[in-house]
């Protein structure tokens, strides 16, 4: 009896045993399917994100390369404003060209005796003109010379910020 006892005090003992070794390996083989699982998912992730990195490189490269495009269209329309401006001072102090202004003949208090209509050995059709002084000239072309800038500065900054704004 106390033999019987014993064999099965081992064989429960084996059992467990058994039965412990089992679950081991099924829950064993369970955590390497969530492993699996998870692994699977974080690649997808991954790729994921790879993907959108990537998406968004391409954008920045095509903004870069758009900027740089406006901004060599921009420091050429200055230069060619900058050109145009220089030439046509030097117009003005070769006196190739001569700024005036239209007169108004009907304005009294002006204290200019100019005639409003041409005389009759005139072969002038046009208003009554006055001829400035090529300092006063020069100071206008300098005036505008400096609005086109300004002009050319502010078109490029729009144009900066509508490609930035997309």
């Amino acid at each position: 009896m106390r033999f019987l006892g014993v064999v099965r005090w081992i064989g429960i003992c084996l059992l467990m045993a058994l039965v412990w070794q089992l679950q081991a390996w099924r829950y064993g083989a369970q955590l390497e399917r969530q492993a699996a699982a998870h692994l699977q998912v974080l690649n997808q992730q991954n790729q994921a994100a790879l993907s959108r990195q990537r998406t968004e490189q391409e954008k920045r490269l095509a903004l870069e390369q758009q900027l740089n495009a406006s901004d060599r269209q921009h420091i050429q329309e200055l230069n060619d404003a900058q050109r145009n401006q220089a030439a046509l001072r030097d117009r003005l102090a070769t006196a190739d060209v001569r700024l005036s202004v239209l007169l108004d003949a009907a304005d009294a208090a002006s204290g200019c005796a100019v005639p409003a209509t041409t005389g009759s050995g005139s072969v002038v059709h046009a208003a009554p003109r006055a001829r400035l002084d090529p300092a006063h000239a020069q100071r206008i072309i300098r005036i505008t010379d400096d609005g086109d800038n300004a002009l050319i500065a502010l078109r490029a900054c729009q144009a900066y910020v509508r490609a930035v704004a997309r």
